[in-house]
């Protein structure tokens, strides 16, 4: 278990993102955290140059329906990265084990189809408080460092 705060990182190393375009998806469910982790995501663009007006924000119903919408997002809006923010909490069922793999594999299969990188942000944890401690808590916040690779990943994809 990480026990600093992830989301610390050195901002002389990322590229101005004032000419990129980004796309955020963002699930319902769990919207507590999900919420957390796009605003994490949003300002980390925004403080690094992105203009609002190209940051184009798509929610979903749940984490599942993030590949269908990061999908949608590249065939529609042309971003130069994707960020898929979601939150999956383990339960009594096996349900957690198929919709994280599904959409770990999905947005896998994404960035293979699309010439678009397409970040992970879901979070999968084994309970509510592991998500409230990386999604702005005690850990930092994974859209901070989501929006981090987004950048990254743009400027290279441009390189």
């Amino acid at each position: 278990m990480a026990t600093t705060d992830l989301s610390a990182y050195d901002k002389n190393t990322i590229p101005n993102a004032k000419d990129l375009r980004f796309g955020i998806v963002v699930s319902e469910w769990n919207s507590d955290i999900t919420e957390n982790l796009f605003k994490g995501a949003f300002d980390t663009l925004i403080e690094h140059g992105a203009l609002k007006e190209n940051i184009t924000t798509l929610y979903v119903p749940g984490s599942f329906e993030l590949v269908y919408g990061s999908k949608h997002l590249i065939e529609n809006h042309k971003p130069n990265a994707i960020i898929a923010i979601g939150n999956v909490i383990q339960g009594e069922t096996r349900h957690f084990d198929y919709v994280c793999e599904a959409v770990s594999q999905g947005i896998k299969d994404i960035n293979i189809k699309y010439d678009v990188p397409t970040i992970f942000c879901v979070l999968t944890d084994n309970n509510k408080q592991q998500s409230i401690d990386r999604s702005g808590g005690k850990l930092g916040n994974k859209g901070i460092e989501s929006a981090v690779a987004a950048i990254k990943m743009a400027a290279l994809s441009l390189a």
